[in-house]
């Protein structure tokens, strides 16, 4: 691996460790300074706004990437969460955490710019293994920002946003001294829309891509299932306790980092992209399938390599998107990418949690066999093009 990606993996990791470390304690802070015990639509509404500024700003940063290089872009969303962490440290009252959490959304859109880079500077053919690796840093990150937001919010709840601060103003160093431009900005590209449906529109001109960001959003809304309602359904089918939860927690984020970094790799570069989604999408749909009917709590424990394994398809996805459109268009379909997944990410939770509700009494499983049959929905796809 060349030192560019090795640079930009590892700010990846301190990304979200810098996202992480504030997730514990918010809950704790919004009551705080509202001056209440009970958060309501609030909680649903501050965590919906971090979506939905991804959903605005992440075709958006794309394209002025695509424009300007990635490097400026990166250095700005960086030098954002920077103040951003700084000024929800301080913040007052509740409306203006929700203005830091606003602006929180609009920094970590540079996950577009990211994935962007990571094409600029990777084969095609090796992609899959390197947007493996770019999910693995972030899931690794994601594992240990909680651990230590918890540890310091403990001390004091305002301590990890400080702590998210520093992360970030060190991850901003770290790009300004070792990440090289990999893009030198387009004059031709296109004026810079404001206008999130404007670049998904663009998208699905692409005959090519139309079916497969058909497939990229059955994967992201099936996988906010597990995200929605993995607690709740340890508590109500397997009597979990907090320690079990939080193991299989443990657990599921490392199976799921082995696999992204190590396996999907492999499996790409010998077999291609679509064999590789296809062998993640039947993995994690057969473990849908076994976790629903089980009533034995070991066997969610015994699923986590299959569940993994059905973590390989993202990356292959991304890197099969990322070969319909060349360089210069990099920057706006990754922005389209990442702002179709956000939005999935604020209509997914509400369905799959409203679907839980009302089936818990009879079969809570029922989550899971929708997912597997949403998966189904994707094989015509991938047969009739492999």
């Amino acid at each position: 691996m060349n030192r560019a990606l090795l640079t930009i993996l590892s700010t990846v990791v301190l990304s979200a460790i810098g996202i992480g470390l504030t997730m514990p304690i918010i809950p704790q802070l919004m009551r705080d300074v509202g001056h209440t015990t009970e958060l309501g639509w609030r909680f649903g509404a501050f965590t919906g706004l971090y979506a939905l500024m991804q959903f605005v700003f992440s075709p958006i940063l794309g394209m002025l990437s695509d424009r300007y290089g990635r490097r400026p872009i990166l250095l700005l969303s960086l030098a954002g969460a920077v103040v951003d962490y700084l000024f929800m440290a301080v913040a007052p009252s509740l409306s203006l955490l929700f203005v830091g959490r606003a602006i929180a959304g609009i920094t970590g859109a540079s996950m577009a710019v990211t994935s962007a880079y990571i094409a600029d500077v990777t084969p095609e053919e090796q992609r899959s293994r390197r947007y493996g690796q770019l999910g693995a840093c972030f899931g690794i990150g994601f594992i240990i920002g909680p651990v230590l937001g918890g540890l310091l919010g403990a001390w004091w709840v305002r301590a990890p946003f400080l702590a998210a601060a520093a992360m970030n103003a060190l991850n901003l160093l770290l790009t300004l001294w070792l990440v090289k431009e990999s893009h030198a900005g387009e004059e031709s590209v296109e004026r810079i829309s404001f206008n999130p449906l404007a670049s998904l529109r663009w998208a699905l001109s692409f005959k090519a891509l139309l079916p497969l960001l058909g497939v990229y959003v059955i994967l992201v809304l099936v996988g906010e299932i597990g995200g929605t309602v993995w607690v709740l359904y340890g508590e109500d089918k397997f009597a979990w306790d907090a320690l079990t939860i939080g193991l299989s927690l443990a657990g599921f984020g490392a199976f799921h980092a082995l696999a992204q970094a190590f396996v999907v790799g492999p499996i790409a570069e010998r077999w291609g992209e679509r064999a590789a989604l296809l062998i993640g999408i039947v993995s994690d749909g057969t473990a849908y399938v076994i976790l629903a009917l089980t009533v034995h709590g070991w066997v969610a424990f015994a699923l986590m390599p299959l569940f993994c394994l059905g973590g390989i398809g993202a990356p292959a996805l991304q890197s099969l998107v990322s070969g319909s459109v060349g360089p210069d268009q990099q920057g706006k379909l990754q922005g389209v990418m990442a702002s179709t997944a956000s939005l999935a990410s604020v209509i997914g939770p509400v369905a799959i949690s409203t679907i839980y509700f009302m089936s818990r009494g009879t079969f809570p499983g029922m989550v899971w066999i929708i997912g597997a049959c949403l998966y189904l929905l994707c094989l015509p796809v991938l047969l009739r093009r492999a």
